[in-house]
């Protein structure tokens, strides 16, 4: 993999707006590294609908950043979970989150003194 040397390329670009996006963030983020059911992702991603998990999983996927496993049972069992590569970004969201966490009480409070 050649070096960081700055700006995105456009499919850079491309790759950053989808998996950037709240519901794959917190997709991610529930996988952590463990594997599940789609049931339970639905259930840990709060707010999310079954078309929306749908896409963003078939996108994760598609990227390689998480692994679909289907059982051939009846009904089907399928459980999702990271790789490596999708792992090592949920260690960057991580520092985003810890980040949150640590500057949640200044940024709230500026949001109040902007608003006012």
């Amino acid at each position: 993999m050649p070096p960081y040397t700055g700006a995105p390329t456009d499919s850079g670009r491309e790759i950053f707006s989808d998996v950037a996006n709240k519901w794959a963030l917190l997709i991610i983020e529930a996988l952590g590294e463990q594997t599940l059911r789609f049931s339970t992702l639905r259930d840990e991603v709060e707010g999310i609908s079954h078309k929306m998990l749908t896409q963003n999983l078939r996108m994760l996927e598609r990227y390689g950043l998480l692994e679909r496993t289907v059982h051939p049972v009846v009904p089907p069992r399928v459980e999702y979970t990271l790789t490596e590569p999708g792992q090592a970004l949920r260690a960057t969201i991580d520092g985003l989150c810890d980040w949150t966490h640590r500057y949640f009480g200044h940024i709230e409070a500026s949001r109040r003194r902007f608003d006012a």
